[in-house]
């Protein structure tokens, strides 16, 4: 078993937090979380193009180069692969465990608000685990995402037929783990576990179980996935507005000397003009 595999099985669940850039990383590693996860969502926007839609590859690639030699174990969203050709698939999972990777996040859900055949899905799945058979595979449903299904009241819609049929296709193409963001009713949250020989990893949600409700549930991982990207770009805009309204802003910011030290050991500092 991998250390990254290890901590969906230790005494508490993973409390993945989702960075988005080289400093978001580091300074949740400095704050003593044994892996960090990258957001899709914080990726796609900072390069300002659109989530989901198979557009980041070479972004998600360069941050997962920045990040994979870090004092941290990393897990990257690679959304569902940046293709439907499993063999490609497979080819970027040869490249993130080159460059560091412990795992990664591949999701069945498409930019149209479809879901990918589940076999299309195992397949992608089964040709990562060949082609990487370290890399930890979370693969992720989005039948309550998308709100697919008879809903079952959980806040997010959703078939638990249906998300049980396709985890459990998912697993036995090899998937080390299953992720189902939106799933947050505590009742359909043990149901599912019932179904499940592999850790479930549930998103976060405010308005959700919290993190101990989670574990004494029995889910293994906690993500919090775009959340922290969305609550800093909302707390960078009420700042620069608290400041131009002449009010006073409250809270804690790193200093820039704290900001500095999060440089990577290896870069390059470019020669003074002069």
């Amino acid at each position: 078993m991998t250390a990254f595999a290890a901590l969906h099985h230790a005494d508490t669940p993973l409390l993945l937090p989702n960075a988005w850039d080289h400093a978001s990383a580091a300074a949740l590693a400095a704050q003593g979380f044994a892996a960090v996860g990258t957001t899709s969502l914080g990726v796609a926007a900072a390069a300002g193009l659109p989530d989901g839609a198979a557009a980041t590859r070479d972004a998600t690639l360069n941050l997962a180069l920045a990040l994979g030699s870090g004092p941290f174990l990393l897990s990257v969203d690679t959304e569902g692969g940046f293709s439907d050709d499993p063999d490609e698939v497979a080819g970027v999972a040869r490249e993130l465990a080159a460059v560091g990777a412990a795992g990664i996040n591949l999701e069945d859900g498409r930019p149209d608000g479809t879901l990918a055949p589940v076999e299309l899905h195992a397949a992608k799945i089964a040709a990562v685990k060949s082609a990487v058979p370290g890399l930890f595979v979370n693969a992720r449903t989005d039948t309550h995402w998308l709100g697919d299904g008879d809903g079952g009241g959980d806040g997010g819609g959703g078939d638990l037929d249906d998300t049980s049929r396709r985890l459990d296709a998912y697993q036995q193409a090899g998937a080390d783990g299953v992720f189902v963001p939106g799933l947050s009713e505590p009742s359909r949250i043990t149901a599912l576990l019932k179904t499940l020989d592999v850790p479930l990893n549930i998103l976060y949600s405010p308005t959700g179980p919290t993190v101990p409700a989670l574990a004494d549930l029995g889910v293994r991982r906690i993500s919090l996935g775009s959340l922290l990207y969305r609550r800093a770009l909302g707390a960078a805009v009420e700042t620069a507005a608290l400041i131009r309204a002449g009010r006073s802003v409250e809270g804690p910011a790193p200093t820039y000397d704290e900001v500095q030290a999060f440089v990577r050991p290896d870069s390059q500092r470019p020669d003074t003009l002069g």
